[in-house]
């Protein structure tokens, strides 16, 4: 694989708190000097066909930030590490049974089984390693800018990716990334 890590930034700015991982990458891109080589970053936004075809280029991780209601409070970070998920759908070379492909609501389950269909059709390979960033959101609600709560968790989000990032380009030989 290529060594390139993609960190996206996903959400629709005019929901509220969904514009969160639009914004951590934002302000992660102030902190571009301190990305390893083979990093990119993107603002995908609600643009997931596009995340889907730009993964085609070759990605060994793919790091997504995201606005990620899991039940806590709001503002709570989460780090999954959705490989198997993505690697799942990746491998059906399909879009789950009943998955309305709306290039206007393309969550990242949706974008990933995307992807293992394009890859089917291409031969590229997904990336190896799939990361999700993610904010609990308090407000989903019509309106720009983010709630107190999901403002408060960027600089944590932006400090968690580029952690991240600094450890996936120092895994060892078998994938697994340095304690």
């Amino acid at each position: 694989m290529s060594g390139r890590t993609l960190v996206a930034g996903i959400g629709n700015v005019f929901l509220g708190d969904d514009s969160f991982g639009v914004e951590a990458v934002r302000r992660l891109a102030e902190h571009a000097a301190e990305l390893p080589e083979g990093v990119e970053t993107a603002d995908v936004g609600v643009r997931g066909v596009h995340l889907a075809y730009r993964l085609l280029d070759g990605y060994d991780t793919l790091v997504l930030v995201d606005a990620t209601a899991r039940g806590g409070e709001p503002g709570t970070l989460y780090l999954i590490d959705a490989t198997a998920a993505g690697a799942a759908d990746a491998a059906d070379g399909a879009a789950p049974p009943g998955t309305v492909l709306d290039a206007h609501r393309m969550t990242p389950d949706t974008v990933l089984a995307l992807l293992g269909t394009l890859c089917a059709g291409t031969g590229a390979a997904p990336p190896r390693r799939i990361w999700v960033v993610g904010c609990e959101p308090a407000c989903l609600d019509e309106g720009i800018g983010l709630s107190p709560q999901a403002a408060a968790a960027v600089p944590e989000a932006v400090r968690t990716v580029l952690d991240l990032v600094h450890r996936t380009h120092e895994q060892t030989p078998d994938g697994d990334l340095v304690p």
